[in-house]
């Protein structure tokens, strides 16, 4: 049990052990084994935190995991209830995996590896002994786990690789032996930098839930490639980039050499082709990524090698968000990877066969901090791309260039000599030993085979093994299909012999025998087994529905006993319910609301596969969604408040938080502050306004300060809203942006008078005005009767004009009489030439500008059109994106990136607020408005959550003569305003309770 909101009187320390503060990808293990009184104590409680994450155990069981993401300063812990879990007169271990990251992510900042525990034996209230972290525990390092494991993502921390070898399972068990642990050091109080505040959680932990299988989807035999790896070049390239998640451009170049006995030819790949990834240079010959083989986002490159060393080259120029490099090498003739510093690197175990040149410029892009000098940087950079030698005006861009041309055409790997100022080794940290993830995607041979009905045993859930079968000079590879993307803990069972390798690979989608890899995404496991039976649970989360487990080196079958998910995220009911005579729009309901229950984790999340990252944009609609779905509004509170920890970054507030990406995208924090204000409607919180307030005056404040001579936000940022052709520069004045702000402003009005900051509350009221009589002054196109996209930063006027735009203004109330009028016509008559809807989640907008419209069966048949479109290619959840067209088809292999993304949900809220018609009247839903619309449908029911007790059922159908029969249950303290869709007759009956 997890007790939320608890103060704590810290006496603990903070410990750590072995010699880094802040290593990279360390799992570090802790133990303290006490004597618990025999008596005299009612109960025991665990207070606990670390950096960047752990997982308690108390007497071998597992307790718990987190802590939740925080920003460091405000360091989140957890407080457990563990009496039934301690042993009275006995000796009790308390053990501790931490994970620390060493980097920054999406949704860490990285600050430094760290344990902080009490464990407090409570009688009638006080505490009367208490085990402490300091100097008397034991730590190790987690020798079974290999810290070279490649990151899973830029988002995301790293990957796993577990060798069952080289650890005791059994080591978070009392009768395990520590002698041989060193003892931890004391690194600091409670309340010491960087987690100066520790803050108990403010929300429940999160669920697990064992999900299995449904089948076994294919048995393949396989033959790999003989290399591959995945190589982080942004931290070799750019030291100390550890410390943020920022994007840096540069130019530069990595080399290793290709060791041959005689001529041979070969295939250099990369799976996922890098932003910055330009080409191959080979023994001087110049490739250009247009050059080679493309395969969607994969290059190959098809060359023939000479006997003896072959200089290989990769050309780097772009910007490098630290995605790695996917490299894999096939090649007929055996081959080996040298360094081409091969003197200086023979004897160091610890330098991979790879070296680095240069960069030879590079800068740290911030999108809201864009500078001159960036500029002409990025220009530079762009140059070295396309190996272009005009001569630059100035000198320092001159050398630049004609550095990176000259290195380019090297040919063998004495010519570097001339270059050591720029040449660096790359350490082994940085390459890792294999890429799963490139294994799993490039085979040398593959070949399906019919699933034996034996093996569909691995995915029962019962004791009987499925053997999977063992194939001379190949590896086995079976698929398992989850039936539908899960999110969470993967854990397995096996019996097989010591050394085989078990490679797991998690993506999301395959159909008709094509698997989509997740491309950049390392979302893999390798697991080294141990002679006989084991189990192997992961401590690190993951996304998706099919796993890819290929057994490498088996001499007879593996058995594979289970494979599991642990299924985790935010603990709610399923108290949101709809169901209709349309069974297309009840699984278009059921799938809205799975994908937004994956995407609730300890803050919302936009996918749980490719970024587990808390977008704040993404959240204002997710949160309406959940209120329709779950409730939720404790997981909406936090969500809401994390956002302001990123002043620190920038008062314009970021736009994932809390993360070490310095980034901003404007209507990301408009829409936060619209969400502030609706959070308020739903839960009637005047102190939650109050508390957020300053927060909000705070950023709009600056905003303010941007507005250029004609009274229009104007400004360089990520200027994004969304996935479609539509004229949004990153500087200039944007459209939609502008009018976001309008909304944010009024929000932002409401918020200051519930706070009693009337001066401050009329000042925006009169700031919303003015912006929005500016936006009808200067955006608008009498010729083309609408909104145009965007004045770009020269003057240009876009000729652009989108659907996008004209529906934002229409949610953010901007326009007026006939333009509105005009505008509310284009909704489903648009004009040719505009830019149409790009994404689910512009949807939202455009379903709330039809609701506005009165529109409702177009906002359905919508629905129905593009989210039946994702069932038919076989969604259990709502995807990122609409599918693309191939000659006017649907692309089956273009379909979406994330194939589980909450922000995609939309449905979930729509069809409850306005199929059922259940919507607020009154400020925390003490009042309510039911007004059902037909849609096409005969009859529809379901359930609304109230926000903190109770929910509202409603039932509605057309009996025989067309009438309308609705009936609706509601609670007491409830009022009610119910009234029939417009031009229909019938009856409407009321139930309390």
């Amino acid at each position: 049990m997890v007790l939320s909101h608890i103060a704590m009187d810290w006496k603990a320390k903070w410990i750590w052990g072995g010699l880094q503060d802040s290593p990279r990808n360390e799992w570090r293990c802790f133990r303290n084994t006490f004597i618990v009184p025999a008596e005299g104590w009612d109960t025991g409680t665990v207070s606990i935190t670390a950096d960047s994450r752990y997982v308690l155990y108390i007497n071998g069981k597992r307790v718990g995991r987190g802590p939740n993401r925080s920003w460091p300063e405000e360091q989140s812990y957890d407080t457990y209830t563990v009496g039934h879990l301690l042993k009275p007169g006995l000796p009790n271990t308390i053990a501790v995996l931490v994970q620390h990251f060493g980097v920054s992510t999406f949704y860490y900042i990285r600050g430094r590896g760290g344990l902080l525990a009490q464990l407090d034996l409570v009688k009638e209230g006080e505490s009367i002994q208490r085990i402490l972290t300091d100097g008397t525990w034991k730590t190790s390092r987690h020798w079974g786990q290999d810290g070279q494991a490649q990151r899973m993502s830029s988002q995301n921390a790293f990957a796993e690789r577990i060798d069952a070898r080289l650890w005791d399972e059994e080591w978070m068990g009392t009768s395990f032996n520590d002698t041989g642990w060193e003892q931890a050091r004391v690194i600091g109080e409670a309340g010491m930098a960087p987690w100066d505040r520790l803050v108990p959680r403010s929300i429940p932990p999160l669920t697990e839930e064992v999900v299995y299988p449904s089948r076994v989807e294919s048995l393949s035999k396989v033959v790999p490639i003989p290399w591959s790896a995945n190589i982080e070049l942004r931290n070799q390239m750019i030291p100390g980039s550890e410390d943020d998640a920022n994007a840096y451009p540069y130019a530069g170049f990595i080399a290793t050499v290709i060791r041959t006995a005689g001529e041979a030819k070969a295939v250099i790949g990369f799976t996922y082709a890098t932003p910055h990834f330009q080409g191959v240079i080979v023994n001087g010959v110049h490739y250009s990524k247009s050059d080679m083989t493309a395969v969607r986002s994969q290059k190959y490159l098809e060359t023939e090698l000479k006997a003896g060393d072959n200089l290989i080259m990769i050309i780097l120029a772009g910007n490098d968000h630290g995605r790695g490099l996917f490299m894999g090498i096939d090649c007929e003739e055996p081959f080996e990877l040298h360094s081409p510093l091969e003197v200086a690197t023979a004897t160091d175990d610890d330098l991979s066969p790879f070296i680095s040149i240069g960069p030879f410029i590079s800068y740290e892009y911030i999108d809201h901090q864009f500078s001159g000098e960036d500029r002409a940087k990025q220009q530079i950079i762009d140059a070295c791309a396309r190996f272009d030698s005009a001569t630059p005006d100035n000198d320092a861009a001159r050398e630049v260039i004609s550095s990176f041309i000259a290195v380019g055409k090297i040919g063998a790997k004495e010519e570097l000599a001339a270059w050591m100022q720029w040449i660096r080794p790359i350490p082994n940290k940085f390459v890792s030993k294999e890429s799963v993830a490139v294994l799993s995607t490039w085979k040398k041979e593959s070949r399906m085979l019919p699933v034996p009905a034996s093996l569909q045993q691995a995915v029962a859930a019962n004791f009987m093994p499925g053997p999977i079968p063992v194939y001379p000079r190949e590896d086995t590879e079976i698929i398992v299909d989850f039936g539908r993307q899960v999110a969470g803990y993967l854990t397995f069972q096996v019996e097989a012999e010591e050394g085989v390798i078990l490679d797991f690979h998690g993506f999301e989608h395959m159909r008709d025998g094509w698997v989509q890899d997740t491309n950049y995404l390392e979302n893999t496991l390798r697991y080294i087994c141990r002679e006989g039976y084991q189990e192997h649970s992961s401590p690190i989360k993951r996304g998706f529905r099919y796993v890819m487990i290929t057994v490498r080196g088996a001499r007879k079958p593996v058995k594979l006993y289970g494979i599991q998910q642990v299924q985790s995220h935010y603990p709610i009911a399923e108290v949101g319910q709809f169901h209709s005579s349309d069974p297309l729009l009840n699984e278009i309901w059921r799938i809205s609301q799975r994908t937004t229950r994956l995407c609730m984790e300890d803050t919302f999340v936009d996918c749980p596969a490719y970024e587990q990252t808390f977008w704040v944009g993404d959240a204002r609609n997710e949160a309406l969604i959940s209120y329709y779905l779950f409730g939720g509004e404790e997981m909406v509170k936090r969500c809401l408040e994390l956002v302001p920890g990123s002043r620190s970054q920038t008062p314009l507030y970021s736009d994932q938080v809390p993360s070490g990406w310095s980034s901003v995208i404007p209507n990301w924090t408009f829409l936060w502050v619209n969400a502030c204000e609706e959070y308020y409607e739903r839960t009637g919180d005047t102190a939650f306004a109050a508390r957020l307030w300053p927060h909000v005056a705070f950023t709009l404040d600056h905003y303010l300060k941007l507005l250029d001579s004609r009274g229009l936000l104007s400004m360089d940022a990520w200027n994004f809203l969304d996935w479609a052709p539509i004229d949004s520069p990153r500087e200039g004045i944007v459209t939609h942006q502008n009018m976001f702000l309008v909304k944010a402003l009024r929000s932002a009005a409401v918020l200051g008078r519930l706070a009693g900051d009337e001066g401050r509350a009329e000042f925006f009221r009169d700031a919303e005005d003015q912006l929005a009589a500016a936006i009808d002054r200067h955006l608008w196109s009498e010729e083309k009767q609408a909104y145009l996209d965007c004045i770009h930063s020269d003057g240009r006027i876009s000729p652009i004009y989108s659907m996008q735009t004209q529906v934002v203004s229409i949610v953010c109330n901007i326009p007026k009489g006939e333009r509105k009028e005009k505008l509310l016509q284009y909704l489903t008559s648009p004009p040719e030439d505009f830019v149409p809807i790009g994404s689910p989640f512009m949807s939202f907008f455009y379903y709330e500008a039809l609701v506005q419209a009165g529109r409702y069966s177009e906002m359905v048949d919508d629905i129905r059109k593009q989210f039946g479109q994702m069932l038919e290619y076989g969604a259990t959840t709502c995807w990122e994106m609409y599918p693309k067209l191939k000659g006017g088809r649907i692309d089956p292999e273009n379909l979406t990136r994330s194939h589980c993304h909450a922000w995609s949900a939309a449905p979930g809220y729509f069809l409850g607020a306005h199929v059922l018609g259940v919507q607020y009247a009154k400020t925390g839903w003490r009042k309510i408005k039911v007004q059902p619309q037909i849609c096409g449908l005969t009859w529809a029911r379901g359930s609304v959550p109230l926000p903190g007790e109770g929910r509202i059922d409603v039932a509605w159908g057309m009996d025989r003569e067309g009438l309308l029969q609705l009936q609706l249950w509601l609670p007491d303290h409830v009022e009610a305003e119910v009234s029939l869709p417009e031009g229909i007759d019938g009856t409407i009956n009321i139930c309390r309770f």
